[in-house]
This record gives C-alpha cells, structure tokens and sequence, in this order.
C-alpha cells in the first residue's frame, strides 16, 4: 500500500510538472510557438499559422485537462469518497481525450519529419481513442479491474508529448541525428514505449496482489 502512495505521488509530481510547463510554455513564454515551428522545414502544406496556433492552444488545454482529470481519478481515496464525482470526472477524461484527438489530427499533417511523422500521430491517435473507448465499455460491463488496467494504457498516452521530446533531444543531441529524422524517431519511440509501460505496471500491480 505505501508502495503504490509512493507512486502515486511520483505520479502526480511529474504530471503536476508537466502540466505546468507545458501551460507556461504554450500561454506565456512563447504563445506564438516560434521555436516548435523554427523546426517545421519543406512543409507540403501551407501553414495557416493563426488558425493552426488556435487549434494548438485547444490541444494544448485539453491534453492537461486530460493529464488533471486522469490524476485525479486514479486517487482511491477520491474514489472511494464519491463515486459520482470520478464517474464525471471520468466523462472529462474522455472528452478531453477526444478533443486532443480531433486538434492533433488537424495539425498532423503539418507534423515535423513531414508525411512519415504525420501517419505516426494519426496512428498514435487511433490507438489512443481505441483504448479509451475499451475502457469506457469495460466500465460499462461492470468489469472494474479491467476499466483500471485499460485506463492506466490510456493514461499513458498523456506523456506523448513529453517522452517524443525527450527521445528527440536524445537522438537531436546526444547522437547528433537531424532534428526532423530524431522527431520522426521520437513519434515511433513514443508509441512503442506508450504500449510497453503500462503493461510493465499492469503486470507488477497483479503480482503485488497474488
């Protein structure tokens, strides 16, 4: 039990973090997003910059409220004060979840690394939307541990952002790879780690209750 605290407040540090950097970054340092877009090069597509920067202030606050709201209801102590209020939090999540869907494939197709990376986030998204959904019906079922199990996978696709950026600096930096080939790598790396992660916690949580 003080393990899964422990983890918990790990958790919510790293989200809390997150959450904020990405709002401070995104609203106030650079409203304009000039450093992410210095990187866009050879785009197919004509960037409309002032409808693409109001589509990705939409993304950019629901992916947090997405990060808030999913923190939020794996707290069992909330859990197990009311029902009612995860149950709506839980509709928060999702249409959170949807909404960061729908903003990221309008800017997909301006994706650095081009057309590769753009099929990577379009897959990312139809992942991210499949899961969450099957953790919508397992609810439904009534079948609790399998919504949790499903809910950490879709949990998880919170990050992309922050682990596509880590594997891009490490690959940009660390390797000395262009920059769009190391965020094309990063799109790719994240997706795989997205999908292995959680079933390493899945797997430790089942063992810690046998």
């Amino acid at each position: 039990m003080k393990k899964r605290k422990s983890l918990y407040l790990l958790l919510a540090c790293i989200s809390i973090l997150f959450i904020l950097h990405a709002l401070v970054k995104n609203y106030w340092i650079d409203p304009a997003a000039s450093g992410f877009l210095s990187h866009k090069t050879g785009l197919k597509r004509e960037l409309n910059l002032p409808d693409w920067l109001n589509v990705m202030y939409v993304h950019v606050a629901f992916a947090c409220m997405a990060m808030a709201s999913g923190l939020v209801n794996f707290s069992n102590r909330i859990f197990e004060r009311s029902r009612r209020l995860h149950r709506i939090n839980g509709y928060v999540y999702i249409v959170s979840v949807l909404l960061v869907v729908l903003t990221s494939g309008y800017m997909a197709p301006y994706a650095t690394g081009g057309k590769l990376s753009s099929m990577g986030f379009n897959l990312l998204n139809m992942i991210w939307l499949f899961i969450t959904i099957t953790a919508l019906v397992q609810i439904k079922r009534k079948r609790i541990i399998c919504h949790r199990n499903w809910m950490i996978r879709s949990y998880a696709f919170c990050f992309t952002n922050m682990l596509i950026h880590l594997i891009t600096s490490l690959f940009h930096q660390g390797f000395g790879y262009v920059y769009a080939t190391s965020y094309t790598i990063g799109v790719y790396g994240s997706i795989a780690l997205l999908l292995v992660i959680p079933e390493i916690i899945i797997r430790t949580n089942r063992k810690e209750l046998v």
